[in-house]
């Protein structure tokens, strides 16, 4: 048993290697497809390059792991279900369990080394990845400018270049604004060709430039008696060559503090999420209570203005001592209609505020509690990510031996649709807790509530020999259905005639 045990985990592990790479593959494709726009013009050199794909794979690892799992264990036992490997093992004695069990025991391996990744190194992963990400959108582009548009990548100018030589890296028609003083376009140098550099440091660019002009509108002030005048002189230049250098700045990619991102739920551990997660419900409590307070306080205290009213008025204090214990109404009452319209006003701009502030108090507490939602979502999804390693195998090993295919064909179908059914599941799951529909144990955990059956439903199955993938049962019973429902025709047209 132990050479056997052996033979099957060798045929596992290869397969499982294999896929793990090639989800990981897809999943940093489909992450560099989305930020191509943020990635692409930015002078990133190699190094920078390397340092963001080992984030990212290492943020994808626990999303990438069940999937290769599925695929593999599909793979694997299907290409043994094709050679009758497993048909060789049953009808020696072995069951389909036992052929399963170390295959199980790298599962719960592999759920343990997922859980310590998800709740250690994928935090640090996350932080690292998504800093980077912040350095790279909010460089600066590297200068490009292309013939015919204008170009604002450098503060206080813009450029426009006619068209280009790339042969020669000539320029023509090169027209430059200055709006470094902020006062419009005051400086404006048009040149009919020139040479564009930019300075082994990268801190400067430098246009040589041939045949032009240089325009410049000089504010030109004259102080009078009692006011000021102000006159705008224009100046015109000629010059065969001139050298304009430009300051170039923010185009090096700056580092951001790391710590600006630490309190984010995907950079923490468990303990950190329970910390943050118990502080804001704590201070979402305390606001409840605020709210509570300050309701109750003007709903059932008296009116400020109507008590300062009822005594100042003698008559009414001594009207109110004859009723004895202070009856709103029977005050209000006794009140001119003057005064009973000045109170009623009073009353209805009292009751709008307290609706308004009920209204504004109640988004705040809403937001609030969606931001709490969040920490105990990603709380939850370290330990269902990890323990869907184990669903995934149940469910990929007994397919595998049902459908008896193997390569990359039908485990590669069967697998994605698994995928795709978990992960919509844990989707709305995840979306209805954010909306606070469902509370967090609810929506993390439909899916592994609902894939775990499937699985153990499959292990049955397949150890049974049960053919739920063959279409030779399938048409069999569509055939049998069918000749039963003619059965009954006949009686029926009989009846009818």
């Amino acid at each position: 048993m132990k050479r056997l045990h052996r033979y099957i985990l060798r045929s596992f592990i290869g397969p499982l290697v294999l896929t793990f790479f090639i989800v990981m593959f897809l999943m940093i494709m489909q992450f560099l497809w989305k930020y191509i726009d943020d990635l692409v013009g930015k002078g990133l050199t190699l190094d920078v390059l390397a340092e963001l794909l080992f984030y990212l794979a290492a943020s994808f690892v626990p999303m990438a792991l069940p999937l290769a799992i599925l695929l593999a264990a599909l793979m694997t036992f299907g290409n043994l279900g094709e050679r009758f490997e497993l048909t060789a093992m049953k009808s020696s004695g072995i069951p389909l369990q036992k052929i399963m069990l170390p295959v199980f025991y790298l599962m719960l391996l592999l759920t343990a080394f997922a859980f310590y990744f998800a709740n250690n190194i994928l935090p640090v992963a996350n932080l690292k990845s998504r800093a980077l990400i912040w350095d790279i959108q909010q460089q600066r582009p590297e200068l490009n400018i292309k013939a015919g548009e204008f170009y604002n990548g450098i503060e206080g100018y813009s450029i426009k270049i006619g068209k280009k030589n790339f042969k020669t890296n000539m320029l023509y028609h090169i027209l430059i604004y200055d709006h470094t003083e902020k006062r419009g376009n005051v400086a404006v140098t048009y040149a009919d060709s020139g040479r564009m550099t930019v300075t082994p440091d990268k801190k400067d660019l430098v246009f040589n430039l041939y045949h032009g002009r240089s325009y410049y509108e000089i504010d030109n002030r004259r102080r009078r008696s009692y006011r000021t005048e102000r006159t705008y002189p224009f100046r015109q230049d000629h010059f065969e060559h001139q050298t304009i250098i430009i300051k170039l700045t923010g185009f090096g990619l700056k580092r951001t503090d790391e710590n600006l991102f630490k309190n984010h739920y995907q950079m923490l551990n468990l303990a950190q999420l329970e910390h943050f997660s118990d502080s804001l419900t704590q201070r979402l409590r305390e606001r409840e209570e605020m709210v509570r307070k300050t309701i109750w306080g003007q709903l059932l205290g008296e009116s400020r203005y109507f008590k300062r009213m009822h005594e100042r008025d003698t008559t009414l204090r001594r009207k109110a001592e004859e009723m004895g214990p202070f009856d709103l109404w029977a005050v209000y009452d006794t009140l001119d209609p003057s005064l009973k319209q000045t109170v009623t006003e009073v009353a209805l701009t009292a009751a709008q505020g307290t609706r308004d502030y009920i209204r504004n108090m109640g988004k705040l507490i809403e937001s609030h509690i969606k931001y709490i939602r969040r920490y105990q979502i990603e709380w939850h999804r370290k330990f269902t990510l990890s323990l869907a390693c184990i669903i995934f195998f149940f469910i990929g090993a007994p397919l595998g031996a049902i459908i008896r295919r193997g390569g990359l064909g039908m485990p590669v179908v069967i697998s994605v649709v698994f995928f795709v059914f978990y992960y919509i599941i844990s989707m709305s799951g995840e979306k209805f807790v954010r909306e606070d529909v469902w509370s967090p144990f609810t929506g993390m955990w439909i899916s592994t509530f609902i894939l775990l059956p499937i699985g153990i439903y499959l292990t049955y199955k397949s150890t049974n020999d049960a053919a739920i993938m063959s279409q030779e049962a399938y048409t069999q019973f569509f055939q049998q259905l069918w000749s039963t429902i003619r059965r009954f025709l006949p009686l029926r047209k009989r009846r009818r005639s």
